[in-house]
């Protein structure tokens, strides 16, 4: 029988590789039952793996014992036949082997399976939980196969090109010494140092700095991290880096080479040609959208007005308000009042919720408001507002007006929320990918519960070189080097130059709260090796299960991991975390707690 790259001692081809140029020829395939029907004394079953389907047939005039076998075959049993490849007489076009079937000669039931707790197909009845419980069922499911195989060769291209632009792969350890990171660390006890913890690493920072001062000057890993916080759809406890550091470099050279990184990646897996990367800074961002990581297939932008604009007044909303930031609508003016206390209900509920907005709309010869505005302000201070943001007849503008309790970071926020909703809500959003880069940042946030300054990114990154004479004393004015690689609002990659000055970094560490001796304690190691020729360099860290969903459009990362967990961070097929018995708790030297 002739055979296939796929052959072996089961089958001579996949069930998706027979074609009309295959006809007359004796095969052999195995696969799971996908459909079984009946037509006549004849009966047909899709016989599927994951290359593809291909029909069966089971004539009693060719072997009427092979027909008699298939009589209690049912949906996901296991099957090997044998027989020899035909023309379909009614063709499938949706099927690649939709022109051919196999006349079956010969078969054994390998498997015989209960019936699935939801159905295998596409669409599915299984909820996600339930999914999640049989993940090893869910794998059998076309948009799961597709999910992880566009992983996969996700993964072998990435190896290709960082190959190509001279990046060297190194393995960097799972059991390390806790540094902090800015979250929890997974800890792992020590048998034979009761009372000591190794941590899973959060991210291999220092480890690939440590490479930079070993002379290795381009480093890459695709490695699985750690880190024990809270859940969203994109985030996992575990998840996988594409993880980069390179020395003798700017910011500039990293970011121009991994966006022509970027372009190859969408170039070579999607066929697509991404638009030229945009650029703003912090400031800019948070300031035009709201949030460090801007959807700019959004057009809304945010306009602040002058708070002596509004007041004095006797409008409640606008006479407390700290600051006013307004939506412009472009060619929405003649919404009805259905549509405004429809978008008036995005906004007020989670995950934006704002309390409302007031509006007003330029119609052809008169103007329309939201909200009690003509009450208390004439026209010409309409009018002043909606020239002041480039409004024209036939638009809107939206108001949001801060209150007294709320933090600038907190309004902000809510309103970059409102801009996306509001935008989503009104199908405004553009098609396609667009990417930014967010850069620099503050290097330091002030964290008003500890009464310290923390790390924006991590304790590592390089300030600006003009910017360290204000560490002493102005600190919330120092610029990082770092920045974000965004795309569609999801926070692709993220990186910075790093600190490869030894007293430098003492500082920084003293800036965040650590004495002389806890820094030794905790980053000795690392302190030490920087005083041995430490070149500068940089680097970047691509969310790969993030990358993965984008480049799919689904959802939730969950959906481009094999095994996940789920909202709650457990494991619902292996029932984890789960309890381990008392014997072992006493190898570790570790409490028994009991109820």
């Amino acid at each position: 029988m002739a055979g296939s790259p796929y052959q072996t001692s089961y089958r001579t081809h996949t069930c998706g590789e027979l074609r009309l140029g295959d006809v007359g020829k004796r095969v052999r395939l195995v696969g799971w039952v996908r459909r079984k029907r009946t037509l006549g004394n004849l009966t047909f079953i899709d016989l599927w793996d994951r290359y593809g389907i291909t029909q069966l047939l089971f004539n009693p005039q060719v072997n009427p014992e092979a027909c008699r076998q298939v009589e209690d075959v049912d949906r996901e049993d296991v099957l090997q036949v044998e027989g020899v490849v035909r023309e379909r007489e009614n063709k499938n076009p949706d099927l690649p082997t939709g022109e051919i079937e196999i006349v079956v000669e010969w078969v054994r039931v390998l498997a015989k399976a209960e019936t699935p707790p939801f159905t295998l197909e596409t669409h599915t009845d299984g909820g996600e939980e339930l999914r999640a419980r049989y993940r090893y069922l869910d794998f059998r499911r076309p948009p799961l196969q597709r999910n992880l195989l566009f992983r996969h060769q996700l993964l072998q291209t990435t190896r290709r090109l960082l190959t190509e632009y001279g990046f060297v792969e190194i393995e960097t350890p799972f059991l390390i010494r806790s540094t902090p990171e800015g979250a929890r660390d997974f800890v792992v006890p020590s048998r034979l140092e009761p009372g000591k913890f190794y941590a899973l690493p959060q991210s291999p920072q220092i480890l690939k700095q440590l490479l930079m001062i070993g002379g290795f000057d381009r480093y890459f890993q695709i490695v699985r991290c750690f880190r024990d916080e809270d859940l969203r759809a994109d985030r996992q406890p575990e998840f996988t880096q594409i993880d980069c550091e390179m020395s003798f470099v700017s910011e500039e050279d990293v970011m121009e080479l991994f966006e022509t990184f970027v372009h190859r990646l969408f170039r070579e897996m999607l066929d697509v040609e991404l638009p030229a990367f945009a650029r703003y800074s912090w400031e800019e961002a948070m300031k035009k959208f709201g949030t460090d990581k801007p959807d700019l297939r959004n057009p809304l932008v945010l306009h602040h007005f002058p708070l002596e604009w509004f007041q004095p007044t006797e409008l409640c909303i606008l006479q407390r308000a700290r600051s006013v930031v307004g939506i412009l609508l472009e060619g929405k003016a003649f919404m009805t009042r259905k549509q405004w206390t429809r978008l008036e209900e995005v906004v007020q509920r989670e995950p934006v919720g704002l309390p409302g907005f007031l509006a007003v709309a330029h119609r052809a010869f008169h103007w329309f408001y939201w909200g009690p505005i003509e009450r208390f302000y004439s026209e010409d201070q309409v009018e002043r507002w909606f020239k002041a943001v480039g409004g024209r007849t036939e638009d809107a503008l939206l108001l949001f007006a801060q209150s007294p309790d709320q933090s600038d970071e907190e309004f902000m926020e809510k309103v970059g929320r409102a801009r996306q909703a509001i935008a989503e809500h009104l199908g405004l959003l553009k098609d396609g990918f667009h990417p930014v880069w967010i850069y620099p940042f503050p290097l330091f946030s002030w964290n008003a519960d500890e009464n310290r300054w923390e790390s924006n990114h991590h304790p590592f990154t390089a300030p600006f070189a003009e910017d360290v004479p204000l560490l002493e004393g102005e600190a919330g004015r120092v610029r990082a080097r770092a920045y974000d690689l965004v795309i569609n609002g999801v926070e692709i990659a993220g990186g910075s130059i790093r600190i490869h000055d030894p007293q430098l970094q003492r500082k920084i560490f003293q800036l965040l709260g650590y004495s002389p001796e806890q820094s030794e304690e905790r980053f000795g190691f690392f302190l030490r090796a920087l005083r041995y020729g430490t070149p500068p360099h940089g680097g970047i860290a691509f969310g790969f299960d993030r990358l993965c969903a984008l480049m799919l459009g689904v959802s939730t990362i969950r959906e481009v991991i094999a095994f996940p967990k789920n909202k709650s961070g457990r494991d619902p097929m292996m029932d984890a975390p789960a309890p381990i018995p008392d014997s072992h708790l006493r190898e570790l030297k570790l409490q028994i707690q009991t109820e």
